[in-house]
């Protein structure tokens, strides 16, 4: 893992703590290691995600390099964008929330269900807005 990206999922750990007042994991390598799914995309006006952890990568079907140049939205059947976008305003207005769920799709077109899971806003350290990120356990074929 590169110091770059360490910094990175630092920068989700604390910001998922700061609004959430729980702990992600214990550290970046906890992250990248999880047996649940870690993500996040920049403010492009398309975002682009920007990380995704080993489980993330395994269910989306993706490299890191394909991953990271992946615009989010295409994590989504066009039919579930609208829904998608209703989700991020709400995160972007409260900061997060732990309640949304809905149809994702991987790079082979397999659908999967996601219950259940957290989306927030990213701050880097000088508390500026740079990113959305998601966390899930849950998840079904759809």
């Amino acid at each position: 893992m590169t110091p770059e990206i360490e910094q990175h999922i630092e920068r989700l750990r604390t910001s998922y703590a700061r609004l959430t007042g729980k702990v992600l994991a214990p550290d970046a390598q906890a992250v990248w290691q999880a047996p649940f799914v870690v993500v996040s995309h920049g403010i492009e006006r398309d975002p682009v995600f920007n990380f995704g952890n080993r489980a993330a990568l395994a269910l989306f079907e993706l490299d890191w390099d394909d991953f990271i140049r992946l615009p989010s939205r295409k994590s989504a059947e066009p039919v579930e964008r609208a829904k998608r976008q209703e989700l991020l305003e709400r995160v972007t207005r409260d900061g997060f929330i732990d309640d949304y769920a809905g149809i994702r799709i991987s790079a082979s077109g397999r659908r999967f269900k996601v219950r259940n899971a957290v989306v927030w806003n990213v701050a880097d350290d000088a508390g500026i807005h740079c990113g959305q990120a998601a966390t899930f356990s849950e998840w079904t074929p759809a």
